[in-house]
């Protein structure tokens, strides 16, 4: 018997797997990657990503770009009490990072983004 004879003395194939699930790359809008990277911080990563068919690492990817993105999400709270309202009259209230800062309407525009960038860097 010659090398590679085993090869042709093996019976036929008496079975075939058909793997089925998304044929090609599917693609997320930047809305829908954000509601997904929104819901991940509200229950578990893998939840999430059991719920739309991804892998957790594409999640933690999706979360990092969005820390990484330069744009702040912002949220209009209109229950504020109205004692709050009349003494931020004409002021701005910013909180990020468990920092919470009011800038009055005599800053400097270059003042409040100096603030608002030491916020999002941490200092």
């Amino acid at each position: 018997m010659m090398p590679g004879d085993d090869v042709l003395m093996m019976p036929a194939a008496r079975r075939i797997e058909v793997f089925t699930g998304p044929g090609q790359r599917r693609r997320w809008s930047a809305q829908t990657k954000a509601q997904i990277v929104a819901e991940s911080y509200e229950t578990s990563v893998g939840d999430v990503a059991d719920r739309y068919s991804l892998a957790k690492t594409q999640v933690f990817t999706w979360r990092r770009d969005a820390r990484r993105s330069a744009f702040a999400q912002v949220v209009v709270d209109d229950a504020a009490p109205e004692s709050d309202k009349a003494a931020t009259d004409g002021a701005i209230e910013i909180e990020l990072v468990g920092a919470r800062v009011r800038i009055g309407r005599e800053a400097d525009a270059r003042m409040a983004v100096a603030v608002i960038g030491a916020l999002r860097s941490g200092r």
